[in-house]
């Protein structure tokens, strides 16, 4: 099935039943952060990586008067590691990171973990632990635990609580959104992708707006 195919049953979503599904799985966010922590995976600890579109990158970069780079890195699937570092082409951005793998925007007092860009968070954030089944709509950290229906539920310790339906509602509203922007970003990407041809010590950035530097300005010609 195509993008395009995929985009109109994401816009063909009903956001009722997404909401019964999410009151099934049942979900309360314990604020443990392992959503905004990086990972211990088979290879060693893993980075954390969350999508994040573009103009998504400007919306905290507006809130927060941080530069593009402090929002957001190149996705790093695709790149290679290089004598100056990674190095190639890569499609779309992840949230930025701290030395240690964690999102940046990331907080933790006794325990208890924090967003500090809360309000202004990305989609793949605001609808975490879920997903929606769709091809071409990506699925965040930690492995598929359970399904009802097109609904996905990841690894979370929250997972099985009990949620109201308003919270179900605004979870399934934002996971329907998240599910059409992603496929509209994929159909971009790929309308708009010429290979650059990095070189040697060079990163470019795939997105729906055209290829770009790491920092966020485009390529021309």
């Amino acid at each position: 099935m195509s993008f395009e195919d995929e985009l109109v049953r994401a816009r063909d979503l009903d956001v009722e039943v997404l909401a019964d599904a999410i009151e099934e799985i049942g979900f309360e966010c314990t604020r443990c952060g392992a959503c905004c922590k990086a990972a211990t995976g088979p290879d060693g600890r893993e980075e954390h990586t969350a999508t994040i579109f573009p103009d998504e990158i400007r919306e905290l970069q507006d809130s927060t008067e941080y530069d593009h780079r402090d929002v957001a890195r190149p996705m790093p699937y695709g790149l290679s590691e290089g004598e100056d570092g990674l190095e190639g082409e890569t499609f779309e951005w992840a949230l930025e990171t701290t030395d240690c793998g964690d999102c940046t925007f990331y907080a933790e007092e006794d325990g208890v973990g924090a967003c500090t860009v809360h309000e202004d968070r990305p989609l793949i954030c605001r609808t975490y632990p879920f997903s929606v089944a769709l091809d071409g709509s990506s699925q965040p950290m930690g492995a598929a635990v359970d399904q009802v229906g097109d609904v996905r539920a990841h690894e979370c310790e929250g997972l099985g609580r009990d949620i109201d339906r308003e919270h179900a509602e605004e979870l399934a509203g934002a996971l329907k959104e998240r599910a059409i922007r992603e496929l509209e970003e994929a159909i971009a990407v790929s309308e708009r992708y010429e290979s650059a041809n990095p070189d040697s010590g060079e990163v470019v950035v795939h997105d729906s707006e055209g290829a770009k530097r790491p920092d966020g300005t485009p390529i021309d010609g």
